[in-house]
């Protein structure tokens, strides 16, 4: 039943996409070229719905049961309505931040997710008390807005996002995790259909119908698949979403840096600093993938080390995310504390 579903995700995600496409232009739904984008013509912009659309179509087929799937599907139905919003009207950024809480607070309250604790190695179970909704409030809005923010070339968050999902996915196989699995598998292929025309040259874009819609979905099923485990667990989410908090990391880092708003948009982001170094929008987006899946392989092997081993992992990841930061640039040109630490080694 399971693959039905995700096969019936996949086709009505191929059907619905043109459809969304004639739907955009005719209600003006459209991307205009300007100083920032990369795209120089107007393209159609709320391929998000046909995404959504996809996945209701599968999720119906199978109907996998978990106490939380009533407050997850509200909550994707906010953002969804927020992101339609912005991409017909372009909304504020405190009217969207205030449609994510919303959403994240249903998921919360009413869906009753959130990590109530960690078990912490050599210390035991550390519980989060009070903080425990604030907490996965944050995560929710946080990983939301890192799919958002790499959604800058064609076909990059939806082919990080069915990356990221089917990592979830997998991951969800091991831990026993069935509605995890379901409702990954079934957005990844709503995800990856949508793809076949978002992919370089796009002929639609998701919009922040889609971005949001993705961002959010898999914030929740990252926090539902490893909620109130061992710490070592709870990293694997962040692991496999290592590409889009690295990217929101370091804007954030370079901001600061020159002293700028956090929130300020610029042309620095990971497929920015790719670009400028000369390779070519799909070679972007292509290495882009091809990291997104060295991550999701990496959540599997730290999944199955020993603690020692999985803390050498992450000090051998932190340290060439840091190199490859600094030769790209992106935390800004001149941060380099990594390289000229290793040339006055050296010297």
């Amino acid at each position: 039943m399971l693959f039905l579903a995700i096969a019936a995700a996949l086709v009505a995600s191929i059907i619905l996409t043109p459809l969304v496409i004639k739907l955009a232009f005719r209600i003006g739904a459209v991307d205009r070229p300007n100083y920032r984008k990369v795209h120089g013509s107007i393209m159609p912009r709320i391929g998000g719905l046909a995404i959504f659309g996809a996945f209701l179509i599968g999720y119906a087929i199978l109907l996998p049961k978990d106490e939380h799937a009533a407050g997850i599907l509200v909550g994707a139905l906010i953002i969804i309505i927020i992101g339609f919003l912005d991409d017909m009207l372009e909304i504020t950024a405190k009217a969207k931040l205030a449609g994510q809480l919303a959403a994240a607070i249903i998921v919360v309250t009413w869906g009753g997710l959130h990590i109530e604790f960690i078990n912490l190695p050599f210390i035991g179970q550390f519980d989060f008390g009070y903080l425990s909704i604030p907490i996965t409030i944050i995560w929710i809005i946080g990983i939301t807005n890192a799919i958002n923010l790499i959604d800058g070339l064609d076909g990059l968050a939806a082919g990080v996002s069915t990356i990221a999902l089917i990592s979830i996915a997998v991951m969800a196989m091991i831990m026993g995790n069935g509605f995890v699995v379901a409702t990954a598998a079934i957005l990844a292929a709503s995800s990856l259909g949508f793809l076949l025309f978002n992919f370089h040259p796009a002929k639609i874009f998701m919009g922040d119908t889609g971005s949001l819609f993705l961002g959010f979905m898999i914030s929740v099923l990252a926090l539902l698949g490893f909620k109130n485990v061992a710490v070592v667990s709870l990293i694997i989410p962040v692991i496999i979403l290592g590409i889009p908090i690295s990217d929101t990391f370091f804007a954030i880092v370079r901001r600061i840096r020159m002293k700028q708003s956090i929130t300020a948009p610029d042309k620095s982001h990971l497929h920015h600093c790719l670009l400028r170094t000369g390779f070519s929008h799909r070679q972007t987006v292509l290495i882009i993938y091809a990291l997104a899946i060295l991550f999701g392989v990496a959540a599997v092997l730290f999944s199955q080390a020993t603690v020692w081993g999985a803390i050498m992992l992450i000090v051998v990841m932190l340290i060439s995310i840091e190199l490859l930061v600094e030769i790209i640039g992106l935390a800004g040109t001149n941060y380099r504390p990594l390289l000229n630490l290793v040339r006055m080694i050296g010297k």
